[in-house]
Formats: C-alpha cells, sequence, structure tokens
C-alpha cells in the first residue's frame, strides 16, 4: 500500500466510476454500532452513497453501552430521533454516595444533582439510561427511511488505494462470514467505526496507540433486583473498605446495572456472573440484594488509549468512536463521544464528497476529536482513580469540575481557521462550543421554538444576522447592505450556493417519509449550503416579513423575534444570552456549523456606512476558508 504525502492544493473527489464491481459508494463504514449508524444516517440524509458493513450477524439486542448525556440527547433532536429513547428509557437526575468499613455497613454520605442549572446549562438535565440496542434500532430505522440497509456477516480484511493513486478511490475487501467468498466494493472514503482492535485502523501507517498504564477488569450485570436498598432508581456509588466498590445504574423495563471492577489480575478468570452477585451483597450489605432475573453479563479489560492518528495522511481513511479511542465505562462517555466523533465528520465528509470542501475541512476532524479523546481519557483517568480510591468527597469534588465536560456541553474545540472570534462575544455562544439552549418567537406562526434545534439538520451551514432594531433606519440599512452584497454575483457565497445546488441536483438527499410533515425545503430558499436567520428584539406589531431584504423575505421561517425570556432555561432573552451587550446601534452575525457548533462571530456598529457590505465581505472571507467552488464538470 503505497503512502505518499499529498501536496494537492484541493480535495479531489474519488471516480468510483471504473469497474471494480458493482458495488461503488462515495462512503463505506466499517462497523454499525452507534458510531457508524450515526456517521451513516447523516451522509445517508444529505444524498452521500453509503455502504455500512458489519461483521455481526445481528445488531446489538441487549447490554453494552446504556448512558445517554444531555449534549447526545439534544443531538438525536436535531437529527429529529430520541422521541422514542425519552419515552422508553430512565431519566437519572441525582448522583447518591455511600461508604462503609469492616465495622461500618454501608451510610449514605452524599446526594448531588447530576446537571446542577447553577453549573451547566442544559435542556435535558438528567443521563438517560437505555441499553445500546434500543440507540441502535433508533438509528437503523431512520436509516431505512433513506434507503440504507446494513449489510452483515461481512468482515473487513484489507483496503488499498487504486493504481497507488493516492488522491483516488479505494479498493476494499470483506469476507462473507456466511462462507460465500470475498466481496470487494469501490469508494471514494472509508471509515473505521469497528471498535477497539480496529482493522481499518491496522491499514492506516502510524496509528499506534498511545496508552496510560491503567489495569482495570470489570463485571457488568444487567438484570431485575429484589432489593430493600433505597436508593436503586439512583445513578450510585458505594465503596466498602473491605469489599470494595459498586456502582450502580438504573435501567429501563425495571432493570438495575451492576457494574464491579477488580484490580487484581489474579481475580480476572474469576469475574464471572456469581462472582459479581456475591461481591454486590457483601458490598451493600446488610441491605437484601437478589435477582429475579438477568439479561445480560460481561466482562472485560478496560485500557485508556488514544490513535496517535485519526485519518490516513491523504484523507480517504478515518476511525472514529472506539477505534479511535477507549476509556472506563464509569462516566457514561464512550457511546456519546463516538456518536460525535461521527457527527463532527459527517458534514465534512457531505462537502468533501461534493468537491466543495477545502483539504483544511477534513483535517480539522482530526485536530478536533483527537483533543477531546484526550480531554476524555485525562478525566477519566482521575475519574476512576476516585473511584478506585474510594475517597467519596474527592470523587464528588471531581465530577463537579467535570459536570460540564461529563454532560457534552463541555466539549469545546481549539481556535481555528473554522472556529475564531471569541473577542467578539461576552455571551455563551463562543466558537468552538456549542450553541446554549434558547426560547425564542418564530415569526411566522408565533410558535416559541429552541432556538439551537429549530433549523434541521440539513448539511447547512446556519448564519444568525442579530439585528436588536430592525426599523430604524441604521439597522435596516445593514439588513439590505447585506442581503444585496450576498444574493450578488460577485458573492462568494452565491457561487459556492450554485455549485451546491448542482451537486445536490446531481446527488439529491433522499425523500423521506417525514419530508411531508417537516417540509426540509422550507430551509433551503436561499442556498443548499447556508440557511439566513434573522433575531430581532423588534415587536412584531412594528414590521412585516415582506418588508425585510430579500434574503430574510425568502425564508420566512428563520425570523425569529427575541421576546420570550421567561420560557428560557435560565429566564433570559436570548440575544444577551448568547453574546452579552448588544445595542441597537449594533449587528452581529453568528456562524454556525452544521454540527450545531459556534464556528465565527463578529460585530459592527450599523451607523457605520457600508457596515452591511463589510458583513458580507467577512462572510466570503469566512467560508472561503474552508469550502471552495469545483473546477471543471
Amino acid at each position: 500500500m503505497a503512502v505518499v504525502e499529498s501536496s494537492s492544493k484541493h480535495i479531489d473527489v474519488p471516480d468510483v466510476s471504473h469497474d471494480y464491481s458493482t458495488d461503488k459508494y462515495d462512503v463505506v463504514i466499517v462497523g454499525a454500532g452507534p458510531a457508524g449508524l450515526t456517521l451513516a444516517v447523516i451522509l445517508g440524509r444529505l444524498g452521500i452513497n453509503t455502504g455500512v458493513f458489519d461483521e455481526r450477524p445481528h445488531q446489538t439486542a441487549i447490554g453494552r453501552a446504556d448512558g445517554i448525556q444531555p449534549k447526545t440527547i439534544e443531538t438525536l433532536q436535531m437529527l429529529n430521533l430520541g422521541d422514542q429513547l425519552l419515552r422508553h428509557g430512565v431519566k437519572v437526575y441525582d448522583i447518591c454516595m455511600w461508604r462503609g468499613s469492616a465495622t461500618s455497613p454501608v451510610r449514605r454520605i452524599g446526594r448531588e444533582v447530576h446537571y446542577p442549572s447553577s453549573v451547566v446549562d442544559v435542556l435535558h438535565p438528567f443521563i438517560l439510561l437505555c441499553h445500546q440496542g434500543m440507540v441502535e434500532s433508533v438509528l437503523i430505522d431512520d436509516l431505512s427511511d433513506s434507503g440504507i440497509t446494513v449489510s452483515r456477516s461481512h468482515s473487513f480484511t484489507r483496503f488499498d488505494y487504486v493504481s497507488d493513486e493516492t488522491s483516488g478511490p479505494l479498493n476494499l475487501s470483506f469476507d462473507t462470514i456466511s462462507g460465500n467468498g470475498a466481496k470487494h466494493v469501490r469508494a471514494g472514503f472509508v471509515v473505521g467505526c469497528d471498535g477497539a482492535r480496529s482493522l481499518v485502523r491496522q491499514q492506516i501507517p502510524n496509528t499506534h496507540a498511545t496508552a496510560r498504564p491503567h489495569e482495570s477488569y470489570w463485571g457488568v450485570l444487567d438484570g431485575e433486583l429484589d432489593t430493600d436498598f433505597p436508593d436503586i432508581w439512583s445513578k450510585t456509588i458505594v465503596f466498602s473498605e473491605e469489599h470494595g466498590s459498586v456502582l450502580i445504574i438504573p435501567r429501563e423495563r425495571n432493570m438495575t446495572r451492576i457494574y464491579i471492577e477488580i484490580k487484581a489480575t489474579s481475580w480476572a478468570k474469576d469475574l464471572d456472573q456469581e462472582f459479581v452477585m456475591d461481591q454486590a451483597r457483601h458490598i451493600l450489605a446488610p441491605f437484601r440484594v437478589q435477582w429475579r432475573s438477568v439479561e445480560w453479563f460481561g466482562n472485560y479489560q478496560v485500557a485508556q488509549r488514544v490513535a496517535a492518528r485519526f485519518s490516513d495522511s491523504h484523507r480517504r481513511a478515518f476511525i472514529a468512536g472506539d477505534a479511535s479511542h477507549t476509556h472506563s465505562p464509569k462516566a457514561a462517555q464512550g457511546m456519546n463521544t463516538s456518536m460525535h466523533d461521527s457527527w463532527n465528520l459527517g458534514w465534512k465528509l457531505n462537502l468533501a464528497a461534493r468537491g466543495l470542501a477545502k483539504p483544511v475541512l477534513l483535517e480539522s476532524y482530526e485536530a478536533e476529536r483527537m483533543k477531546i479523546a484526550h480531554d476524555l481519557i485525562d478525566f477519566d483517568f482521575e475519574h476512576a482513580n476516585e473511584i478506585a480510591g474510594g475517597d467519596i468527597e474527592r470523587l464528588a469534588a471531581n465530577f463537579r469540575t467535570n459536570t460540564r465536560f461529563i454532560s457534552g456541553v463541555g466539549v469545546e474545540y481549539a481556535e481555528s481557521i473554522i472556529n475564531y472570534g471569541h473577542d467578539q462575544t461576552q455571551g455563551d455562544a463562543k466558537p468552538g462550543c456549542t450553541l446554549p439552549p434558547s426560547r425564542v418567537t418564530r415569526y411566522i406562526d408565533a410558535n416559541p421554538v429552541d432556538l439551537q434545534l429549530d433549523i434541521p439538520m440539513q448539511g447547512q451551514f446556519r448564519v444568525f444576522v442579530i439585528v436588536p432594531d430592525v426599523v430604524g433606519s441604521d439597522g435596516a440599512r445593514f439588513l439590505a447592505e447585506l442581503s444585496n452584497n450576498v444574493t450578488s454575483e460577485a458573492s462568494l457565497l452565491t457561487k459556492l450556493s450554485r455549485a451546491g445546488a448542482e451537486s445536490y441536483s446531481r446527488k439529491p438527499r433522499p425523500q423521506r417519509s417525514t419530508d411531508a410533515f417537516s417540509r426540509p425545503e422550507r430551509y433551503r430558499a436561499f442556498s443548499e449550503l447556508f440557511t439566513f436567520a434573522l433575531l430581532t428584539s423588534t415587536p412584531k406589531d412594528a414590521f412585516e416579513l415582506a418588508s425585510l431584504p430579500a434574503l430574510f423575505f425568502m425564508s420566512p421561517w428563520t425570523v425569529y423575534l427575541d421576546d420570550v425570556a421567561q420560557m428560557d432555561t435560565r429566564g433570559l432573552c436570548c440575544i444577551p444570552k448568547w453574546l452579552g451587550e448588544a445595542g441597537s446601534d449594533q449587528a452581529i452575525v453568528v456562524n454556525v456549523r452544521p454540527d450545531g457548533y459556534v464556528g465565527s462571530i463578529r460585530r459592527w456598529h450599523v451607523a457605520e456606512q457600508t457596515s452591511g457590505e463589510a458583513a458580507a465581505r467577512w462572510l466570503d472571507e469566512y467560508y472561503g476558508g474552508l469550502l471552495e467552488v469545483p473546477s471543471g464538470p
């Protein structure tokens, strides 16, 4: 397999039309766990020809990962998914801590709110518990609506660059477990979501894992308990000086998950179901602990590792999820982090597969997600040691310190060409961070909506134009200048939008069963790539949609009024919550990436002549750093 550093100045779109097999894809995903399925859902919705291959004959039915954090719930809501999980899962709002010794039975010594509003601002201040198979089912059903199915019983063996053309497509090979011989496909990109022992990772040079030394053996048991322990419906940590620690997690269908950690390797061979039951009884004594039924048992060794690279040097092969990082299960981060690897990569691959992305966009996947992987390992190492050490006070302090990160809203990307403008905001909306929750009124139908969720995920950038006063002469002039310049033939956004329209005509988004109700075309009036939204403090009675410049009048479903502070999670209006002080003499533009993270922010004084024109130039500069108009057909 040839490995040569690429010196190209743009991303070549691989031509997968050459004859190799009957199956040709833009992207092939290896692995159909939460990471692989999330990526497939995104790409499938965006019209990218996607193949999903998994070595397992069936999806996860029971057990495995089980915790969905607040940011992941919100991510699923951005995809209009997750309602079923919210109905059927268990919502855990608190954490209880117990301690006992050889001379004293276990007793509760503390109770903490899981996500206190004073620390973290989220729509769903709880951890949602439901087993991994339930999450996979939701994602697989959505894939079906996009016309994609998972090819099961296919074991990945290798990929090769076609004729050593590292900028071209890839040939991929699979063994069919059914014994029908090898399967060969061609793809522009491959993404390994195939777990901690990833074979895709092994094919990518220099992806050796960096690890922290941490011997940890775990037994996990899902079942229905008969117990008089009082905190069985809270997330509970119990430490016994004599017998060790147990982590208790309430689960759907009246079940409870029990985690038992064993550090002595000589005991690992004895870590079976009965051992876990006996340890739980010893630790929780004198309370009664019996099992009415057991659904799943697993034992495994945990290693904290991060791969040295998340892609090959040509940005054709990528890894995500457990293929790129592994850690302990103590803080319910694995499935969440894995799904957000895919959330980060999916929109970037869509633009790359369409020839609209500059190399920096795919390069940013490794830069952004590797930082998060190392942040996670650092937190997990500290958190695991605090649990093992049995110091409940230190454990509680560690959890408080890391609450924002655990929830997902504290996952922050560093300043870069796609994340900048930190000096332009004094509020909670910051480049490289997810948008904070905020309630506003949608002008056209007077519905109060969550602004960060209202515009559906269609692979578009959201451009929020915030003008507190749209009827004053200065504010009106700013909007008119911005509209005229953005929609002009000279505008880069116009040129990119034309290229985007041509691309989506060749690779259209699928027609989905829910489209008749959600009407996604409402948000594509200006462009397949950009949705412009107007947010103002001006009262509704003071202006009509028809009085707005064309850029905003053509998108009536994205004009919003900042007038329902009483409905906000913190009782604040959106503009000051997001941006701090913003007077009627100002206009602010917030670029939001397709994954809901803030890209860039900039302020202007509307009284200054040509401020709207300057804002349009700034938009061209920002998007010109990420995107390009493809050359040639």
